[in-house]
């Protein structure tokens, strides 16, 4: 265990933003973040309760949610503040620049909302868009998080912003210790963090690059996100952030402009909507694609005999159709663009009928190649349910790996977003397509499993522990612990990820009939992480476990 007495104590606003009260100076309490497990890859312990449940992929920024918890916020509170936490403790992961979507299931009234806070291409076009654009200011897309943030809070939240994002703004401040994964991050970008004063600034203060273990402040980002408790929206898409953005972006070729801050609007949309075997889907639509990924593949799922073929890391027929169908449905949602500007059939896509056509010509067809790009690594995801059956589950994302243009503003990096559109580029100001997938599932009305995952793998694994999960009776513990197949290798186009502990009987099998894989080491971090937690709709009981794949954790009130 981490003792982090030292962040809060004395601390009036990390205190006052956990909800407690702060001790007088000479008091020995222990702050709310004493105890946090390290930020750290590896095995993981389950979390078991009934009174609240908040899991990501940073312990720490779990504590600030479930603090909120504690201190009587809801779901989408907890979920909120551990997101925008998220900015500052992994900042190679997500960022105030980028996105941020959120599914939400109301208990009172049986209600499921979709808030796509997603990233919109500039209204000036990016005619001959490549990725060595993602080197300069054309690599960027107009920012959501911002904007999602202030209009789920508006909707569904119960607490004032500043208490939300309090913490945050304790920890750009104060500080924190730089955990295993930002240094290897910040180690791998060093060229791009040193290439500005302002990236220097951050992470080289004296010169050199902050060693792991050593405290990282960010005092601008801090003075930000107080201006962003204080203004919102104003200060952030008609303001003063929104002119230092499009200045700094425009002198690095970029042609975003404040007209494109002031035009952005969240969307509220219907969630995407399907059954498996019995339970209820709710996922997120088009153009936030993923959610529909997930619908699409457990309709094909659910023609197959998977739960008498055993789970994918026993059955090679389990795995084989498995892979088949992740990689069909993540190629042609690269074909998906803005429903508003290009309508999709979405009622057609996640239909069972058009599950068993597109199931029956994969049986036909010899095993096809994966698309030759994958989506660019860096997101985080955030579960949360509170004593009162709320359920909150938020993508939130760079888009991007972490400082791609080594461009920041304010405080903040300017993350590389326009990533997505080598995927499918939208019409000039429309919002970009992506594999951002909450979602929940529910029994007879109640949810039973909500979950994401960040990174290049979401779907396959999402998918993997949906199954392990309700197919097979397998705790969450158990699950996300087991060998797992990923999405498309970026280092090996063609290829899926798979582990090397997934039995290589298993995996031989499926080789032999056409599968590619790229082995990579056990628990891969481009596998992603599985951020769900399990409802028991009898008894309330709430499971989850951080995925070893991050540093995730799950933490009970």
């Amino acid at each position: 265990m981490v003792d982090r007495r030292d962040f809060l104590r004395g601390t009036t606003l990390g205190l006052a933003a956990a909800g407690l009260t702060p001790p007088p100076a000479d008091a020995q309490q222990p702050s709310p973040y004493h105890n946090v497990e390290p930020a750290r890859f590896g095995r993981k312990k389950g979390a078991r309760g009934t009174k609240g449940m908040v899991i990501c992929s940073h312990p720490i920024a779990t504590r600030a949610g479930v603090n909120v918890l504690r201190a009587g916020g809801n779901a989408c509170d907890a979920a909120l503040c551990t997101s925008v936490a998220q900015t500052v403790l992994e900042p190679h992961m997500t960022s105030i620049t980028g996105v941020l979507s959120m599914l939400h299931f109301e208990a009172a009234t049986g209600t499921t909302t979709y808030v796509n806070g997603g990233m919109n291409a500039p209204l000036a076009g990016l005619p001959g868009f490549s990725a060595a654009d993602l080197a300069t200011g054309r690599g960027i897309g107009v920012p959501g998080f911002w904007a999602g943030f202030e209009a789920a809070l508006a909707r569904h939240g119960s607490k004032p912003k500043r208490e939300l994002v309090g913490p945050a703004i304790h920890f750009a401040r104060n500080g924190f210790p730089i955990h295993p994964f930002l240094y290897a991050a910040m180690f791998e970008h060093l060229d791009t963090i040193g290439s500005t004063e302002a990236g220097r600034r951050i992470f080289m203060p004296d010169g050199a690059l902050i060693p792991p273990g050593a405290i990282l402040k960010q005092t601008e980002a801090a003075d930000t996100l107080e201006r962003l408790v204080e203004e919102g929206n104003r200060y952030f898409y008609h303001g003063e952030f929104a002119r230092k953005f499009s200045e700094v972006t425009k002198a690095a070729g970029g042609v975003i402009t404040e007209e494109d801050f002031a035009r952005y609007q969240v969307r509220w949309q219907e969630p995407a909507r399907s059954s498996y075997r019995g339970y209820q889907i709710a996922a997120s639509p088009i153009p936030d694609n993923g959610g529909t990924h997930l619908i699409e593949a457990l309709n094909m799922f659910e023609l197959l005999d998977i739960p008498k073929w055993g789970p994918p890391t026993d059955s090679p027929e389990t795995l084989y159709h498995m892979v088949r169908i992740n990689n069909e449905v993540m190629e042609a949602g690269g074909r998906q663009t803005d429903p508003t500007s290009h309508p999709v059939p979405l009622e057609l896509i996640v239909s069972k009928e058009y599950a068993k056509i597109r199931l029956d010509l994969l049986r036909m067809q010899d095993v096809s190649e994966p698309a030759k790009t994958a989506p660019p690594a860096g997101s985080n995801h955030v579960t949360a349910v509170d004593a009162r059956g709320n359920v909150a589950t938020i993508l939130h994302s760079a888009m991007a790996s972490g400082w791609t243009n080594g461009l920041f503003t304010l405080g903040v990096s300017i993350v590389a977003s326009g990533g997505h559109f080598l995927r499918v580029m939208p019409r000039p100001g429309d919002r970009a397509s992506a594999y951002v997938g909450p979602n929940i599932i529910f029994r007879n009305g109640k949810p039973v499993l909500a979950s994401g995952s960040p990174s290049v793998s979401l779907i396959a694994n999402i998918l993997q522990n949906i199954v392990n999960h309700l197919d097979f009776g397998m705790p969450l513990e158990a699950s996300v612990h087991r060998p797992r197949f990923g999405g498309w290798a970026t280092a090996r186009p063609g290829h899926n990820y798979v582990e090397a502990d997934l039995d290589e009987s298993v995996r031989n099998a499926v080789a032999k009939r056409g599968i590619r894989f790229h082995v990579v080491s056990p628990w891969h971090f481009y596998n992603g992480s599985f951020e769900g937690i399990a409802i028991d709709p009898t008894t309330g009981v709430m499971t989850a476990c951080g995925d070893p794949r991050r540093n995730a954790v799950a933490e009970a009130v």
